[in-house]
């Protein structure tokens, strides 16, 4: 199993560390200089591939400034956000999945929602830039959804961050760059949900989509750092729109002696194995049995592979011991009337459209 992330290269991990850097006039990995203050933008969802195929309606976000990142560990939500929050990886941060083994009560839990009741304390483990930030007199705010602000994700990925509530992707920038003239110096996190949400109803090549990217350009084009400010854009993950006949139905493909636990989501499973499975030849029967649909590896290759960074012993066993991803646009259920299956767009996999993004960087 080959690495996904050339070394040395640029990652979505970087990208908060080197703001905080940056506003404390300290050499950092993406070379910004010293700046005043930095706002990263987060548009969940958006891929660097879809952003090249519809760079007719996003002059500003694909233009000139524009690079391409890795997010690195699994291509979700609540992994990649903590990556970018904390600038540690799955493996030391413990988000490793959407939906993920917790080994303490043998069950398994949403990593989105289940911080608000279903997560012991510490289970996100380690400290965030924005609570450096303030550690180091910054100021550190994060600007998204107000229904976001109590939730028990944002409590724990956000950690040390101010949030402040906007309704609007408009509202949100403004809000962001407001709230750090008024401070001074310091970094702020804003946050998009609305691309992945058109995308995991509509599919990416929507035009409910295009028309969000529209208006997350305009948003952009429109933000206008001044002196000493920088607006960087990233993203989480990218998407791949999934058919209904690329849809694979693990239910009568005679696998279901090797589960305990099936955890990760459609397009990233996490297997945990019933107690006596051999990993190996549990691999070597998911490979026959899903083809070229999958790439099958156990935990101890994912885990060299560096697929979910460098992994601590706590961490280990909340990481199945197959990981099932999937190739092309293939998309894994356990049964035919699985609830996932309405979803279009999807993500979780290794696949170049899923883990690369764009890194935009404009100045004041």
């Amino acid at each position: 199993m080959a690495p996904i992330v050339a070394s040395g290269a640029p990652v979505l991990r970087d990208v908060l560390t080197a703001s905080l850097d940056a506003v404390q006039g300290r050499p950092d990995a993406l070379r910004l200089g010293s700046r005043r203050r930095v706002v990263v933008l987060v548009v969940d969802g958006l891929g660097d591939e879809a952003l090249s195929a519809r760079a007719g309606h996003a002059r500003t976000l694909a233009g000139a400034g524009r690079r391409r990142i890795a997010t690195g560990g699994p291509t979700t939500t609540a992994a990649a956000l903590t990556t970018l929050t904390t600038g540690t990886d799955p493996g030391v941060h413990g988000v490793v999945a959407y939906a993920a083994l917790d080994p303490a009560t043998d069950r398994v839990v949403n990593q989105l929602r289940g911080f608000d009741a279903d997560l012991p304390p510490g289970w996100q483990r380690s400290t965030t830039v924005f609570e450096r930030a303030t550690a180091e007199g910054l100021a550190a705010f994060a600007v998204g959804p107000r229904h976001y602000a109590t939730s028990g994700f944002t409590r724990e990925v956000l950690r040390g961050a101010r949030y402040v509530g906007a309704r609007t992707i408009e509202d949100r920038l403004e809000a962001a760059f407001s709230a750090l003239r008024g401070a001074g110096r310091g970094i702020a996190y804003c946050y998009v949900p609305e691309l992945d949400v058109a995308a995991h109803r509509e599919g990416w090549r929507s035009g409910e989509w295009t028309g969000l990217l529209e208006r997350v350009d305009g948003a952009v084009r429109d933000a206008a750092p001044r002196g000493g400010e920088t607006l960087l854009v990233t993203a989480d993950h990218g998407m791949v729109d999934v058919s209904p006949s690329a849809h694979v139905i693990l239910e009568g493909l005679g696998l279901d002696d090797d589960v305990r636990h099936l955890a990760g989501e459609p397009r990233l499973l996490h297997v945990h194995l019933r107690p006596g499975v051999d990993p190996a030849e549990a691999a070597a029967r998911w490979t026959a049995a899903l083809g070229g649909a999958a790439e099958v590896a156990t935990r101890d290759e994912a885990v060299a592979a560096g697929r979910f960074g460098a992994v601590v012993p706590e961490v280990l066993p909340r990481i199945g011991d197959l990981l099932v991803a999937a190739r092309g646009g293939a998309a894994f259920y356990a049964t035919e009337d699985a609830p996932a299956r309405g979803m279009v767009g999807q993500h979780g996999a290794w696949t170049p459209a899923e883990r690369f993004v764009p890194l935009v960087r404009l100045d004041g």
